[in-house]
């Protein structure tokens, strides 16, 4: 089985409420580590421009670049479900090393400000998921734009796309996100 993200821009407004539920969640204090992220984009000229959001976490890659240029393993992909951790332990730090980052087409290795600070990055709420519940940015979504399951139920119930504006899909990484885009 193999877990992944759907993420539906026609009902996302923008409002970061999944981001602030996963800092909350994970009790993030380091300023500008971002599990998940909210970018805003425009398209158009005036008078008819359009502004959509793209909500990215880690896609936890079928064959995920960052564990394999991880020299110490730090990154390692969980076989039960496909999720992408890292054992922080063992992770070599941003001083050091930094591959991981350099390697991710969708910017999930985060660091934080401390000296060497260690590869942190969404875990698919792990702590959650072994109780059966989803995410934390999935369930404080107001507009329900975001779900996470196991990637075959999540393509046969929401029949959507793996391609949206701004999103580059890597062939080789195989990302598990899927996307109902707001335009085509």
């Amino acid at each position: 089985m193999q877990m992944g993200f759907y993420f539906d821009q026609t009902r996302c407004h923008g409002c970061h409420t999944c981001a602030v539920a996963c800092k909350d969640w994970h009790d993030i204090q380091d300023e500008g580590v971002d599990w998940i992220r909210v970018s805003t984009m425009e398209d158009g000229k005036y008078p008819d421009v359009r502004v959509f959001f793209l909500v990215v976490p880690c896609a936890h890659c079928v064959e995920p670049a960052c564990a394999e240029v991880c020299p110490a393993s730090a990154i390692t992909k969980r076989a039960e479900d496909g999720v992408v951790v890292v054992d922080q332990e063992s992770c070599l730090g941003i001083d050091k090393c930094n591959l991981c980052k350099q390697a991710c087409l969708y910017d999930a290795p985060q660091f934080g400000a401390a000296p060497n600070a260690k590869m942190q990055k969404c875990n698919f709420c792990l702590d959650r998921l072994a109780e059966g519940r989803k995410p934390a940015c999935v369930d404080a979504c107001p507009m329900v734009a975001l779900d996470a399951g196991p990637l075959d139920e999540l393509e046969r119930r929401y029949r959507s796309t793996r391609e949206v504006t701004s999103f580059t899909r890597s062939a080789k990484a195989k990302p598990c996100l899927i996307f109902k885009p707001k335009m085509s």
